[in-house]
């Protein structure tokens, strides 16, 4: 079956007929061409999908397409308005990503962590993190990245 949605993918107005049984992850890769959200498990559990839905992460490889209608919808290149990031720096300063298939998932999770976390320490890092998943790194890089962030943006401990 399908249906008709519309909603926003980083800040553009998106409308959208979809199968109702194809994935938020599918729709954005397949038919609006944004590749950064990767398929990795299929199952939610590996976190390279994940995207902002109205300001919170969601693994787009299990959210149905239409679960997005009326929803915005960001990206890392919703992130991207000159250039790169202050986390998208900070990752490559510290080597954080070896693969970088990994990469948009943290990036996303780390930008919306330190939105609500704007004074992490270490353990709430590596909490806040725990849904990302690497299989290239031992994750401390990534976590030191994000330290650097937060004291940049007047924060960290």
């Amino acid at each position: 079956m399908k249906k008709t949605i519309n909603f926003k993918v980083n800040g553009i107005p998106v409308i959208q007929e979809v199968n109702t049984k194809q994935t938020l992850l599918k729709v954005l890769r397949e038919a609006l061409g944004i590749t950064s959200p990767k398929y990795g498990c299929g199952k939610g559990e590996c976190g390279a999908c994940t995207v902002l839905m109205d300001g919170k992460s969601v693994r787009s490889c299990i959210i149905l397409a239409v679960e997005a209608d009326g929803s915005a919808i960001t990206t890392v290149e919703g992130f991207q308005k000159n250039g790169l990031t202050d986390v998208q720096k900070a990752f490559m300063k510290h080597n954080a990503f070896q693969c970088g298939f990994c990469a948009p998932g943290f990036i996303v999770s780390t930008e919306e962590f330190l939105k609500e976390n704007p004074t992490p320490n270490e353990e709430e890092i590596r909490e806040a993190l725990a849904g990302n998943l690497c299989r290239c790194t031992g994750y401390q890089n990534i976590v030191n990245a994000i330290n650097e962030i937060a004291e940049n943006r007047g924060g960290g401990k």
